[in-house]
């Protein structure tokens, strides 16, 4: 682990950096020509996405908006005595994390919020213990930390902090983030360089980066229950990429059969499959293997607006995607095979906040 004076001096410079500027029955919640009009909507066109410190996920550009804070005096404080079960929900220029009930389908505020005290949050991550964990490009001192709350009860208090020396921190992905590892993407790393993939624990910081040449910009991360570790991304044409890291360790390899047009967030279902979100063509894909040749399973489903992340409850049988396009969260019913919409609710969100990281407590466990 690095000196704490040297992690001051790497998260300072990585706070002056700017410029540098992959036969199937299924059903779908919208006809071929809606995913098509998406599809033609969000295209992007794989130019090279920029750095400019702190990065989005959605946009390709850095925090150009203002610091959003909505106050509601009626929400709760962070408290042990919160119900265990709900979805969390976080928004880039916000500086809390809403805890919702997990069938909103009333639109009700949150019943509590996690109150990070930073902006300029992307993804969030729930572990099996229920602990939720924040990457942020900014805590309270202004360094790229990692924060773990503690679980399985919503909103629970601070359980430990993490510098990121290696760059800005966008998802998480854990058993145990309290006591054990938890695999962090990166979108960028120090210097301008090319984002990457760092194992930390809240004791021993975070002592290992993993690159690839086809990860530029990184985006959601997940681990599988053998160890194993995969990486959303675009390569410096602004192409989706997926790479796989046995063990966690080593070079990683490009996964091949991969069909994302872009990124978005990984996540595996109770039946170990791999899904995917498809930021700019607006949809979901299910895999399985990618070890690194994947299989399809199911999709592309389209989604009902532009998202990053989205998350499975722990049956698998629930999606729920931050839907930064029309401000809202959108729920599906969920099956490897099928996505049916469902509702959406938007109380207490802002779409000029920038709706980015969801995730269901207790998460999904394949």
């Amino acid at each position: 682990m690095r000196s704490l004076s040297t992690a001051l001096c790497t998260a300072a410079a990585l706070a002056l950096v700017a410029g540098c500027s992959g036969s199937i029955s299924q059903t779908t919640p919208s006809d071929s020509s809606t995913m098509a009009r998406a599809q033609s909507r969000h295209s992007h066109g794989h130019s090279k996405p920029q750095w400019a410190f702190p990065a989005n996920l959605i946009n390709n550009k850095g925090a150009t908006g203002p610091r959003f804070r909505q106050v509601l005096a009626s929400i709760a404080k962070p408290t042990t005595s919160q119900p265990t079960r709900g979805l969390y929900v976080n928004q880039f220029y916000g500086d809390e994390i809403g805890a919702y009930q997990d069938k909103n389908t009333a639109n009700n505020p949150p019943f509590c919020y996690v109150p990070t005290g930073a902006t300029y949050v992307n993804g969030i991550g729930v572990d099996r213990k229920g602990n939720l964990i924040t990457p942020m490009a900014e805590s309270y001192s202004g360094y790229p930390e990692v924060v773990v709350w503690q679980g399985p009860n919503m909103c629970g208090a601070e359980v430990g902090q993490v510098t990121d020396p290696y760059g800005q921190p966008s998802d998480a992905a854990a058993f145990d983030a309290a006591t054990g590892t938890m695999v962090i993407a990166n979108i960028f790393d120090i210097s301008s360089s090319p984002g990457s993939v760092s194992l930390c624990t809240l004791s021993g910081g975070c002592t290992v980066n993993l690159t690839n040449p086809a990860m530029y910009k990184v985006a959601g991360v997940a681990l599988d229950t053998h160890g194993n570790c995969w990486a959303s991304a675009e390569d410096t044409s602004g192409a989706a990429t997926l790479t796989y890291f046995a063990g966690c360790a080593g070079a990683g390899q490009q996964a091949t059969g991969f069909m994302n047009t872009d990124y978005g967030s990984l996540e595996f279902d109770r039946n170990g499959n791999l899904v995917s979100v498809d930021k700019s063509g607006v949809q979901l894909w299910v895999y399985s293997g990618c070890n690194p040749a994947c299989t399809l399973v199911g999709g592309p489903f389209p989604l009902e607006g532009l998202s990053v992340f989205g998350t499975l409850n722990h049956q698998s049988m629930t999606f729920a995607a931050g839907d930064q396009e029309n401000g809202d969260v959108d729920v599906y019913a969920y099956t490897p095979t099928s996505l049916t919409y469902l509702y959406s609710f938007s109380n207490g969100l802002s779409a000029s906040a920038m709706i980015e990281g969801v995730a269901f407590n207790p998460a999904a466990r394949p």
